[in-house]
């Protein structure tokens, strides 16, 4: 079509275990306009998907009010999406952003707009979640971001039965079955999540793997890295939410740059890691002090990612720290049952 306009309004509102979905709508429009309000707001194990929308020869709109808002156990995911959007009161948690389409290298003008104003950091990126290298000196005060797990405990499975194991897509429902999953649930949806992050393809100078046995993540460390490292994370989680006084910090391997394999926990039925080797990295430990009586609270592991060229233009650390790929090395915490391997000093 030349201009459509189309508004959508209150669908899933208070639903539970809802499913939306909604794939390449205006594509190849010449201008256009779509409006979605309170979607999937207040509702039980929503799952939303938008993919290839907005797509037109010129610039049209679209703006997203009220999605996941006060909803529990949701999925809303934006993937291959134009420029000119806005998104307002959406939830926090649960909601994904991918292949954002920009005007140039930079942000839109509307969205570098927020994100000097400050508005849309605080919409998006939760205060102290990303900082840059300078900032990882004695006497700094700054704030910790919400470095809990919030993941239900899990173990890991010997190596024996997970190399039985049918982890693949086109398996899921193996697995599903043996784990007593239910189609449509929130560990389903779950479990798809973690299965799609496992089977993308990696990164350019990525080496990646997914792992539920803790022989199988040094393994695969030891690919990367060698036989001489060592493992850190975060001591405890003390300090979260709060400012926090950086105390004596200490450069990893003398703070020069290196490689390291970083792994992150993904939702799984038995602990699940995203492992994945992280190049040109200088990595950090640091004492965590009270900013008022300068005791000492918490020991933190951080890195810096040196080279940021081939990360989004939307990513969360440039919409908080007000530049872009390439641009900027980027830091961050280690959170609470993540971890970091490095060669060993």
């Amino acid at each position: 079509m030349n201009n459509p306009t189309i508004d959508f309004r209150n669908y899933g509102d208070g639903g539970n275990g809802a499913s939306e979905k909604f794939a390449n709508y205006r594509d190849q429009a010449n201008v256009g306009a779509d409006s979605f309000s309170s979607y999937a707001k207040n509702s039980n194990a929503a799952e939303v998907g938008f993919t290839n929308y907005g797509k037109s020869f010129n610039e049209g709109t679209d703006k997203f009010t009220g999605y996941g808002k006060e909803a529990t156990g949701h999925k809303i995911g934006f993937k291959g999406y134009g420029v000119n959007n806005t998104f307002k009161e959406y939830a926090k948690e649960g909601v994904t952003f991918a292949q954002y389409t920009n005007v140039s290298t930079t942000l839109s003008a509307s969205m570098a707009t927020k994100a000097a104003s400050g508005s849309f950091v605080k919409r998006w990126v939760e205060p102290g979640k990303f900082f840059r290298e300078k900032v990882l000196k004695q006497g700094t005060v700054m704030p910790m971001p919400d470095i809990r797990d919030k993941m239900p405990e899990r173990s890991f499975l010997p190596r024996t039965i997970v190399s039985k194991l049918p982890f693949s897509s086109s398996k899921l429902s193996e697995l599903k079955q043996m784990f007593k999953v239910s189609d449509n649930s929130s560990m389903d949806n779950f479990m798809k999540e973690s299965m799609s992050d496992c089977e993308r393809v990696p990164s350019p100078g990525e080496t990646k793997r997914c792992v539920g046995s803790i022989e199988d993540m040094i393994d695969f460390a030891t690919s990367i890295l060698g036989r001489n490292i060592a493992v850190r994370t975060t001591e405890n989680v003390n300090g979260s939410k709060k400012n926090v006084m950086v105390g004596s910090v200490k450069g990893i391997n003398g703070g020069k740059v290196t490689q390291s394999v970083s792994c992150h926990q993904s939702m799984f039925p038995y602990l699940l890691y995203y492992c994945h080797s992280v190049p040109m990295v200088r990595a950090y430990e640091a004492d965590l002090l009270d900013p008022n009586s300068k005791a000492k609270i918490n020991h933190g592991v951080a890195i810096c990612h040196l080279d940021t060229t081939a990360w989004s233009p939307t990513h969360g650390a440039f919409l908080a720290l007000g530049s872009g790929p390439g641009r900027i090395e980027v830091c961050h915490w280690i959170f609470e049952n993540d971890m970091t391997w490095t060669i060993a000093d």
